[in-house]
């Protein structure tokens, strides 16, 4: 295994996706084993790390025993059976309670599945709860849920990363073998990269988001969180595919990305390309982080790619145009939580007029992130504004698309720096939202190309033994050349150790 969960004596460790998967398919180990552990760490580490908002234990214990009856019975076993996953609380998972991390929804329970998690449940996977994550997804530290922020396993002082900060905690911590998050500008990269994971964005429309609560639509994307490639790429062949209830979903077949894995002893014939906006040109890189991806960059050169600088001369209009566009459709999204048609409804006095149901529902239910981000895009769709500002934003938004495009041309990934920091501490940037948005610097201009993009730990900090990560942004629509090249750095970089903290904290 190339990255170890976190140890805790008295806690059984819990192993990855495929090795997991393998083990049970052999008999080695039983699901219920698997699940009963993945439970006891759950109970060991949540207390601390608050990476969960719902543990489903009789529902995953009742899964894991339906996996070792059918492997008794000799019937065929779906290629996750008995692994343990947990869903970002974005996503609808019937039977388990879905807030999006916000009061507006607190106490509903959704009756379907969403297609991913119905794609796992169908390759056999046991579904153990719901993880925290930024209210409605709008954040980058996790400090914006309704119910308090996850922590970073490796330094609970520090924050997870956002909006999946809770999945990559639980996934880190073993809490698990993997998860689901979502990705609209890095909310499963960027947590991936602070928590020492593996996170990985699939095209847009690549993987169905019927089921799905929308942020921003045209940017919105389901993702997995691991601790291998190899195990991202398992979880990304389960639940890809067009999707009759998706009609963005894009209808070309998908490979079967897990099975095409291959243990690359090298990278030859592979271009890759340096964004010199994200490396040489970077504003609030930190040294550190620098000086890791200068390392990975030479390691990935060792191993026979041409590594190369280019130049993605609109990505430094990025984040600019990227909050522009996204919360636009939130507010276009978030109409629909009134009080009336959806949502937390507050009580008024006999005789309130509609307005005041409306003002004072909304009020009540969606925090301060949400209530900002509403706000600005609202205002970038009003009249006398929208070509000033939203039209502008779209146009912005070709262009990177383009910038990306003729870079990968020549290029088969691009590569550069996840986040421009490590893990920082909690508050830290709580009362700077300008800051907050910064740290999204190096992941959103994929969502705007709409291309799939995945974070790798490349090794501890070298001043905070705290993870950095490197980030492969590749073609639409090949998912699987990506993947092979993760694979290799994977495999050339080793296994990685992060700081051992105490247990528990008091």
């Amino acid at each position: 295994m190339l990255h170890a969960a976190l140890s805790l004596p008295g806690a059984p460790a819990v192993m990855g996706v495929v090795e997991t998967a393998h083990a049970i398919a052999a008999g080695a180990v039983r699901a219920s084993d698997v699940a009963a552990a993945a439970l006891a760490r759950i109970d060991a580490f949540e207390g601390d790390l608050h990476a969960f908002l719902h543990v489903d234990r009789t529902g995953a214990l009742a899964a894991a025993e339906r996996v070792d009856a059918d492997r008794r019975a000799g019937l065929p076993l779906g290629p996750l059976a008995g692994v343990p996953v947990h869903i970002k609380d974005m996503i609808a998972v019937a039977g388990m309670p879905l807030t999006a991390g916000s009061k507006m929804l607190a106490g509903w329970t959704p009756p379907l599945d969403a297609t991913v998690v119905a794609r796992l449940r169908a390759a056999g996977a046991v579904l153990i709860g719901k993880t925290n994550q930024d209210e409605f997804a709008m954040g980058s530290s996790n400090e914006n849920s309704a119910f308090g922020p996850s922590r970073n396993p490796w330094d609970r002082t520090r924050v997870a990363g956002g909006s999946s900060g809770g999945a990559a905690a639980a996934t880190a911590a073993g809490l698990g073998c993997g998860g689901l998050g979502t990705d609209t500008g890095g909310s499963v990269r960027q947590p991936a990269a602070l928590c020492g994971v593996v996170g990985f964005k699939p095209t847009w429309g690549r993987v169905s988001r019927a089921g799905v609560v929308a942020f921003a639509s045209s940017l919105d994307q389901v993702g997995t969180l691991t601790r291998s490639v190899a195990d991202a790429a398992a979880l990304y062949t389960a639940i890809a595919g067009s999707d009759p209830l998706d009609a963005t979903s894009d209808p070309r077949p998908v490979a079967d990305c897990a099975a095409d894995l291959t243990e690359a002893k090298d990278l030859r014939g592979v271009r890759l390309g340096v964004p010199i906006e994200y490396l040489d040109a970077a504003d609030g890189l930190d040294a550190g982080v620098r000086q890791r991806i200068e390392e990975a960059l030479a390691t990935l050169a060792q191993r026979g790619a041409d590594v190369r600088r280019v130049s993605l001369p609109h990505v430094r209009f990025g984040i600019a145009a990227y909050y522009l566009v996204c919360t636009a459709e939130a507010s276009a999204n978030l109409q629909r939580y009134d009080g009336v048609r959806f949502g937390h409804r507050a009580a008024l006095a006999p005789g309130a007029t509609l307005d005041s149901l409306y003002a004072t529902s909304r009020g009540e239910g969606f925090g301060p992130e949400v209530k900002r981000r509403i706000l600005l895009g609202t205002f970038a769709l009003s009249a006398g504004f929208h070509d000033a500002y939203y039209r502008k934003a779209c146009q912005v938004r070709r262009l990177v698309h383009d910038d990306f495009a003729r870079a990968l041309r020549d290029c088969d990934a691009l590569v550069g720096p996840t986040s421009p920091v490590c893990a920082w501490p909690l508050g830290a940037h709580a009362h700077d939202p300008l800051a907050m948005y910064l740290m999204d610097i190096f992941t959103v201009s994929a969502n705007l190309a709409g291309l799939p993009a995945l974070s790798v730990p490349a090794a501890p900090h070298p001043a905070s033994a705290l993870p950095v990560g490197l980030q492969f942004v590749g073609r639409a629509f090949d998912e699987a050349s990506l993947l092979r090249v993760a694979h290799a750095f994977e495999a050339a970089r080793g296994p990685c150790a992060w700081p051992a903290p105490a247990a528990r904290s008091e």
